[in-house]
């Protein structure tokens, strides 16, 4: 697995020197980065299902914590994996299950009005139908045009809803991923956006009396510079989760229960795997067993540090 280059990541700048940089350069750095990060996703890794949803988790986190939420990332996979599938998860719940529809579903289907309007209650919205196509259509003319307007517009189109910076990110976010034609998307900017990178202009430009273009590159490199970021940071996420499976693989030969292949499977492709989970041919006490020596190994980790309820990845 090759590294990200060291001059990519120079390349990339922080929020301290953006204002210095020319929006063709930054522009130049956000297109080298997600070039790495498709190189990352075409391989198709067996664990590339875990990644997604570990992203997702941590997307969720910021979106939470943005709208003034107390849940952490232990808190949100205890509000999605601890509840019974006809129960409410609670309105942090449903956020996670925002990020894990973009990481899980087909691409092609994210910007659908089915797959919007899904998206927009899971965010705590609940636009009319009308909307919903509005935004749809709205979409389809972005996914046309240029990246940089495509990033930049998907903001400016959640904003004119009224849907904010989490949304924004989550459209951003779907749009990426069906130009460069992946299966499932990738989740990049939601913790990028809830540190309130770029999304708006700057008050010291709209103060000093900036041109609409001026703040309009303002707000472009600065989306731009936190995609950049957060493909780099995902890409850092692939090469640790990636090192990890390998653990896993390497080690599966050596287990004996019954469906213990499964369990490697569901590692691979989930964040997490509560110790209680029904998997076929695996009794809860060969479940427990299992993962306590998949731990022995250094094969997995407890997620939750807990002595009950126990959670389970890579």
């Amino acid at each position: 697995m090759a590294p990200v280059p060291t001059w990519l990541r120079r390349a990339i700048p922080d929020a301290q020197s953006l204002a210095g940089k020319e929006i063709e350069d930054v522009t130049l750095a956000a297109g080298a980065a997600l070039g790495a990060l498709d190189r990352v996703v075409r391989r198709q890794e067996r664990w590339a299902g875990a990644w997604r949803q570990r992203l997702a988790l941590v997307a969720a986190a910021a979106t939470a914590k943005q709208v003034g939420r107390v849940e952490d990332e232990n808190a949100l996979r205890d509000a999605v994996l601890l509840t019974k599938a006809d129960d409410d998860v609670g309105p942090a719940g449903r956020m996670l299950l925002a990020w894990r529809r973009l990481a899980t579903r087909p691409t092609e289907d994210l910007l659908t009005k089915k797959g919007l309007g899904a998206m927009l209650e899971e965010f705590g919205h609940a636009p009319d139908d009308e909307v919903v196509g509005d935004l749809a259509g709205a979409l389809r003319a972005l996914s046309a045009g240029g990246m940089v307007g495509m990033v930049t517009g998907a903001f400016i189109a959640a904003g004119q809803y009224g849907f904010g910076r989490p949304v924004g990110a989550w459209l951003a976010d779907a749009l990426v991923a069906q130009r460069l034609a992946w299966a499932h998307a990738v989740p990049l900017l939601g913790p990028e956006a809830a540190l309130g990178t770029g999304a708006r202009p700057r008050r010291s430009a709209v103060s000093s009396g900036a041109t609409s273009t001026e703040t309009d590159n303002e707000r472009a490199k600065g989306l731009l510079a936190a995609q950049a970021r957060a493909a780099l940071r995902v890409i850092d996420l692939s090469a640790e989760l990636g090192r990890r499976a390998e653990k896993l693989l390497a080690v599966a030969p050596k287990l004996r229960a019954k469906a213990a292949d499964a369990v490697v499977e569901r590692l691979l492709s989930d964040d997490a795997i509560v110790a209680s989970e029904k998997i076929a041919g695996m009794s809860d006490r060969g479940l427990r067993r299992l993962f306590d020596r998949l731990v022995e190994l250094g094969a997995v980790r407890e997620l939750s540090g807990r002595a009950a309820f126990r959670m389970y990845g890579i």
